[in-house]
């Protein structure tokens, strides 16, 4: 998204330097395949929206069965070409350009809730962890399950690292777990307090800090270091982010900011210089709990998802909303946004 002009405008100049998908003109009927930025929220409502950044226009929805229950978690496919959402005991696939409502695959084969869902750089597998205490990896164009892991409690999230070798997990029982892809191993297993479950984690997009929240409020930071084949895990700091649960922990591109969602309504975004996460914002607008969490590929914008039915686009140089989404009737609680230029 660009790094300026964060109110809309009607001016021909600004207009021209608008992506096609913020284009007024193209705002009652969009072409999926021409759509520079791909936003969607998905919540309670059974129902996934897909959004004009600009305008908060809802350009398209697509009504879930009943049976397949709430969305959990939301993510895009590299080229935007994909949306895999998270539901109960399964993932759907949906073809973004198309524009069918109907699911184009199912990864069947979870016995819980599917709690996370990431989809690899090349967008070849997806990592899926689940409350049935498993972390999974599926082949994209097979659906077969290709890895399983095994926690001692309900899976809460799950990334890959950048260099697309390894995934970090977390749990009920708070416990954070590296896996190594190649050696279809754990190799590192944190438990920053016992008992207390992390919530979310997150790692930089240089593989250089990982961080992860728990339901007391806390986040944990460890610094990862490589030397040749080896590579360390540091704890370098821990602070009270919230007063209440991190729902979400999130890395900015840039890795120069930490996103953090809470119970407590509010957003706090954190300076990540000499790892001493300082705070820069407090983003407060959500009337209930923030879900979830998603920030723009310049970094420079984030957007939100809440238990007051609303999405929110928020500049994070001002710490203003420039755009709320309106449209669910109930809990908003995931969002995915991709706006990286292909070109």
């Amino acid at each position: 998204m660009p790094a300026q002009q964060a109110q809309p405008s009607h001016s021909p100049q600004q207009q021209h330097q608008q992506p096609q998908a913020y284009s007024n003109e193209q705002a009652q009927q969009p072409q999926a395949t021409e759509l520079s930025v791909i936003l969607c929220t998905a919540g309670y409502d059974h129902s996934i929206r897909f959004w004009e950044a600009w305008s908060g226009i809802c350009y398209r929805q697509i009504t879930l069965q009943p049976q397949w229950k709430q969305v959990n978690r939301l993510a895009i496919s590299p080229d935007k070409k994909f949306l895999a959402a998270a539901t109960n005991q399964s993932v759907r696939i949906w073809d973004i350009p198309s524009m069918s409502n109907t699911p184009i695959s199912a990864l069947e084969g979870h016995t819980g809730n599917v709690t996370a869902l990431a989809y690899s750089a090349q967008g070849k597998w997806i990592v899926t962890g689940s409350e049935d205490s498993t972390v999974r990896v599926w082949d994209t164009k097979s659906g077969g399950v290709q890895l399983k892991y095994e926690h001692d409690a309900p899976v809460n999230d799950v990334v890959i690292h950048p260099n697309q070798g390894e995934l970090i997990s977390c749990d009920q029982a708070g416990s954070v777990k590296i896996w190594d892809l190649a050696e279809n191993t754990c190799t590192h297993e944190l438990v920053p307090d016992e008992d207390v479950a992390i919530r979310s984690v997150s790692i930089s997009s240089d593989g250089s800090t990982l961080v992860a929240g728990n339901d007391l409020g806390m986040c944990y930071v460890w610094k990862i270091s490589s030397d040749g084949e080896s590579s360390g895990l540091h704890p370098v700091t821990s602070f009270q982010a919230h007063p209440k649960y991190i729902t979400r922990c999130l890395m900015s591109p840039d890795t120069k900011q930490l996103a953090t969602c809470s119970a407590d309504q509010t957003i706090k975004v954190w300076s990540t210089a000499n790892y001493e996460f300082t705070l820069q914002k407090t983003l407060g607008g959500h009337q209930r709990w923030v879900w979830d969490a998603a920030f723009s590929a310049d970094s420079a914008y984030l957007v939100t998802a809440s238990s007051d039915h609303a999405a929110r686009l928020w500049d994070l140089a001002t710490g203003e909303t420039v755009r709320q989404y309106d449209g669910h009737h109930r809990a908003a609680v995931c969002c995915a946004l991709n706006d990286i230029n292909l070109a």
